[in-house]
């Protein structure tokens, strides 16, 4: 009898059910299950889970009669009552967890990970060659271009650089609401949608689980079909904007010329070396710059792949780094999107985008959000639980390395050179969020001190050893040192609460 194949919710793609020495056998019988208790431990972004019942659930769909969809209350249940007690494969699932659990179970057999662009022996075999110590994204990136002869011309970076940042970090036009880009792909709502947005409400009202945010209109893909579109869409109409401003925030404007594929990859119905091979089409078509092609193809093949491959190199303790000592508990305010209780303008357009979608692009997520929280000194590991919770791409090995690596600096630099956060001057040259705001950037002290200048300079000071050891930020501790009024932009930060105590 041919064994069972099990689909997790992130692997709704037709690559995991391509048959192979490393995959499932040809036309095996399919498994999917819908587990409550996934969603009872945590307390997801209601357009999450939305999302990821409505793709798991076309996914049956479009599998018809070769798929067995149970809705049980545990895994562990479900796989009893749809193998009945025979043999299974599955795919390495994208978490520790899920990985402990498939390992546990008896007649599973667990097949090598895909839907990623290297296996993970290729990357130990790289970052072990390199001490295991100083693994900058920079250097796995050409590595990568390299291995996979992308973005190349005889061996050399296509266009002659490697990094076109200097053409990607351009502020908004000055005056502009928006970029009048291109409108990105949006999905239509079906019958399972509707059916999807009627068990959530009765799960709220019957089951006692419960949500965060808001749900609806469905914005990203659910299907095979409806991602394929969304990526025609965007190399083709949108990748040429996508470059220069890809940094730049824009209040009326949260997408800009962002791809909005992000969750279509990580449900799994997006192969990465597929989008990164359309962004290098549409370069070499002359449809897209080298500048914008080059800063996407870096966003998937070189960010999104290293994440994933940190995930699993830096081992499960790597989730309780805090180099930092932050033990501040994240506010009510911020737990529950409560983006009507922020003055700051910034940072609650930010959290509004996040109650109402469920997404935000990588700068109001670093530099607003994860910044704030940095500044602030909020416990690491619930700043991980609450971007993983809270946006519709967030899953357990994107978030680890992004927010204890990259945005809260928790690892002390395994990962990243230097924290990354920023004073409002940043804030007021990036983005549109200081005009009209209550505060002013460049005031530190008084009324309308910028919470993120004085959160900023109470951050220096409450590190400024650890900073001024580092050649990075070690000049951010000259300007402290420069101040003339740094115990009134303390005081200003304690009695605003932009200071931990």
């Amino acid at each position: 009898m041919t064994d069972r194949h099990w689909l997790f919710g992130d692997q709704l793609g037709p690559h995991f059910l391509t048959p192979g020495p490393d995959g499932p056998a040809h036309d095996a019988p399919v498994v999917l299950i819908e587990a409550r208790s996934v969603f009872r431990r945590r307390r997801f972004h209601r357009a999450k889970a939305h999302l990821i019942l409505s793709a798991m659930r076309h996914r049956a769909a479009e599998l018809g009669d070769r798929v067995r969809y149970v809705r049980a209350e545990t895994y562990r249940e479900g796989l009893r009552e749809a193998a009945g007690g025979g043999r299974v494969t599955v795919h390495h699932p994208t978490s520790r967890a899920a990985l402990g659990l498939v390992r546990s179970l008896e007649k599973v057999r667990v097949l090598p990970a895909r839907g990623f662009l290297f296996p993970q022996d290729a990357f130990r075999a790289w970052a072990d060659g390199r001490g295991g110590h100083r693994l900058r994204q920079e250097d796995f990136y050409h590595w990568v271009r390299r291995e996979l002869d992308l973005l190349m011309d005889g061996g050399e970076p296509a266009g002659g650089r490697w990094n076109h940042d200097h053409d990607n970090r351009e502020p908004p036009p000055k005056g502009a609401r928006t970029l009048d880009a291109p409108k990105p792909y949006r999905p239509r709502e079906d019958e399972i949608d509707d059916e999807v947005r009627a068990d959530l409400d009765r799960w709220e009202r019957e089951e006692g689980i419960t949500f965060v945010g808001r749900d609806g209109p469905r914005r990203f893909p659910a299907t095979r079909r409806e991602a394929l579109a969304a990526l025609r869409r965007f190399t083709g109409h949108r990748l040429a904007g996508f470059g220069p401003h890809e940094d730049a925030m824009l209040a009326a404007d949260p997408v800009m010329s962002h791809s909005l594929l992000s969750s279509s990859l990580n449900l799994g119905l997006l192969d990465p070396a597929e989008v990164v091979h359309a962004a290098e089409h549409a370069w070499r078509s002359g449809e897209a710059p080298i500048s914008s092609a080059e800063g996407f193809v870096r966003q998937v093949a070189g960010w999104r792949e290293y994440v994933w491959q940190l995930y699993w190199y830096f081992g499960e303790d790597y989730r309780d780094r805090n180099a930092l000592r932050a033990r501040t508990p994240l506010p009510d305010w911020f737990l529950e999107l409560d983006a009507d209780a922020v003055t700051a303008r910034c940072l609650s357009t930010a959290l509004a985008q996040v109650r109402d979608t469920g997404w935000t692009h990588h700068i109001p997520r670093l530099m607003l959000l994860g910044s704030h929280a940095l500044q602030q000194g909020w416990e690491p590991r619930a700043v991980t639980d609450w971007f993983h919770r809270c946006f519709v791409d967030g899953y357990d090995w994107v978030m680890l390395p992004n927010v204890v690596g990259m945005s809260q600096y928790a690892d002390g630099g395994r990962m990243t050179t230097k924290p990354y956060t920023s004073g409002g001057a940043y804030i007021h040259r990036m983005s549109d969020f200081c005009g009209g705001c209550a505060y002013k950037p460049g005031d530190r002290t008084g009324e309308r001190a910028c919470p993120y200048t004085t959160g900023y300079w109470a951050f220096v000071h409450r590190h400024r050893d650890l900073l001024a050891a580092n050649n990075r930020t070690s000049r951010a501790v000259q300007g402290l040192d420069r101040l003339g009024d740094v115990e009134e932009v303390l005081r200003t930060a304690r009695e605003r609460g932009d200071f931990p105590p």
